[in-house]
């Protein structure tokens, strides 16, 4: 018999708090220390979550660093009606490798604002004296830095007009119009700067944010860019929960099992970690106490994580794809792909890293293999395949050029870049499409199109994702070879013979 379900709102907590647990915390007393730009899946699966667990645990010590979400793209207006429709609750499912479904209602989030809305109250809660932290998951590309060179790219039609906007707030669409506008006011009002903390699966977060932050204040005023430089704390850190798209299904789920209408709920794998470099100028929130490494030297952690997890979820993508997988348990299982992934970790990623604190390198990766394989998390190929060309050369490009010059072994890493190249093309072995999600996908594309013709090197051609790849003649031979097996033989048989 179903069980009626309970809007998932303040007024109904407690009715709800008999099916699954709720904060036990007063959330009228949480104030918002912290503003987070790109409120979505994994934000509210890892830092949103740690930030509940640790108001649940010790209330005094966290009651000053709740969230107030922030949105600045026109389609987050979907995430502010459907937060402020639950006064900011939602519900956080962990699915369990056996099954187990584990709930739970997180109230972290306080506020939240969609800029758009109302630019100056962007501006004017971010320059307020209670605001200590502004964190970010803005992806990979929202960090607007050249692959290649690392410099922020200022010929961005949004970033320009930001940079020209200067103070008057109702014209600022980007992150870094609203950040370092609140850091001027703050300058003005005699406020320290709050500290910026990237929480985006990029090596060194902390400095890239500090590079492109300063390079926007720049555009304002070198003066003002160099203030930011000096002034402003850019810790690094290192997140890993895997957190897929939310589903219909995933609603339908939290409605059928718990009782619960909730519009966007969050489900993910029970696997967490986030390695955070204490470098706070404003005072944080002690994470440490609910599992969260708060450690000097965040770089192994990084390294391990981007070269190991995200790198290999890339070799799970397109291969997966190829071989008929729509979800990544099934590419982690399979018997020919499987196998090459943990030879990548073992061979070629492994090799580049240095000892991790506290981690055992081998029990990393099997991990990993089983997390990879968990079927009720449902994660997709297609959500692992978007956005390459902001992944690949951060987590994989670097993977091969530390094994080039250390004169070892690339020719798994370029096996799986050969697979993007393959499902670039747009059509799978069966002749059907495939729908390629990238922000340079038209160049993608195209690339991808000259190889079948006159220049079989022409997708690794592109210096602005992969440098000077395509004269490295080690590795041209072994991607040429890989993309020719994909070509004549299948995705299959070239992973049988890349083994």
């Amino acid at each position: 018999m179903s069980v009626e379900t309970i809007p998932l709102t303040a007024a109904n907590l407690t009715a709800v708090g008999e099916r699954v647990p709720v904060p036990g915390y007063d959330r009228d007393a949480v104030t918002a220390g912290v503003v987070h730009f790109g409120v979505g899946g994994f934000h509210r699966a890892h830092q949103a979550m740690y930030l509940d667990r640790l108001l649940e645990e010790d209330f005094e010590a966290a009651r000053e660093y709740g969230i107030c979400g922030v949105g600045v793209l026109p389609g987050d207006a979907r995430m502010r009606d459907a937060l402020a429709a639950q006064d900011r609750l939602y519900t956080l499912v962990l699915k369990h490798p056996d099954g187990r479904l584990e709930p739970r209602v997180v109230g972290s989030m306080v506020e939240y604002l969609f800029a758009p809305d109302d630019p100056e109250a962007v501006v004017e809660k971010l320059a307020d004296p209670g605001t200590r932290i502004v964190s970010l998951t803005v992806t990979e590309g929202g960090y607007n830095l050249d692959d290649i060179t690392g410099q922020f790219v200022t010929g961005t039609p949004a970033v320009a007009a930001d940079a020209a906007a200067g103070a008057d707030a109702g014209r600022l669409s980007t992150v870094f119009g609203f950040v370092v506008e609140a850091l001027v006011r703050r300058r003005e009002r005699g406020l320290d700067p709050f500290t910026i903390m990237s929480c985006d699966n990029l090596q060194g977060n902390g400095h890239l944010a500090k590079t492109a932050f300063a390079a926007f204040a720049a555009l304002r005023d070198p003066a003002l860019g160099e203030w930011v430089g000096e002034n402003v704390r850019f810790p690094n850190s290192m997140v890993d929960r895997i957190t897929p798209a939310t589903t219909p299904a995933d609603v339908d789920l939290v409605a059928r099992e718990f009782g619960i209408a909730d519009a966007w709920p969050v489900v993910c794998e029970p696997f967490t970690q986030w390695a955070l470099e204490d470098a706070f100028a404003a005072g944080r929130p002690p994470l440490e106490r609910v599992g969260v490494q708060v450690v000097p030297d965040v770089e192994p952690y990084e390294l391990m994580k981007l070269r190991l997890l995200n790198a290999s979820h890339q070799g799970l993508a397109y291969f997966g794809r190829l071989l008929d997988h729509e979800l990544v348990d099934a590419a982690a299982t399979d018997p020919a792909l499987a196998p090459f992934v943990r030879a990548y970790m073992d061979a070629e990623a492994t090799p580049t890293l240095a000892p991790v604190p506290g981690v055992d390198l081998e029990e990393y990766k099997d991990t990993l293999m089983e997390r990879f394989g968990n079927p009720h998390v449902r994660d997709t190929t297609a959500r692992l395949a978007a956005e390459s060309s902001d992944r690949i050369p951060k987590w994989l490009v670097p993977v091969a050029r530390a094994n080039l010059e250390a004169g070892r072994d690339v020719h798994r890493a370029a096996a799986i870049v050969a697979s993007w190249a393959r499902y670039a093309e747009g059509v799978d072995e069966h002749g059907e499409p495939i729908t390629v999600v990238d922000r340079r996908q038209d160049r993608v594309l195209a690339a991808a199109r000259r190889q079948l013709g006159e220049d079989p090197l022409a997708f690794l051609r592109d210096r602005e994702l992969f440098g000077d790849l395509a004269e490295n003649e080690e590795f041209t031979t072994a991607y040429r070879r890989a993309l020719d097996d994909l070509h004549r033989d299948g995705a299959r048989a070239t992973l049988e013979r890349l083994l």
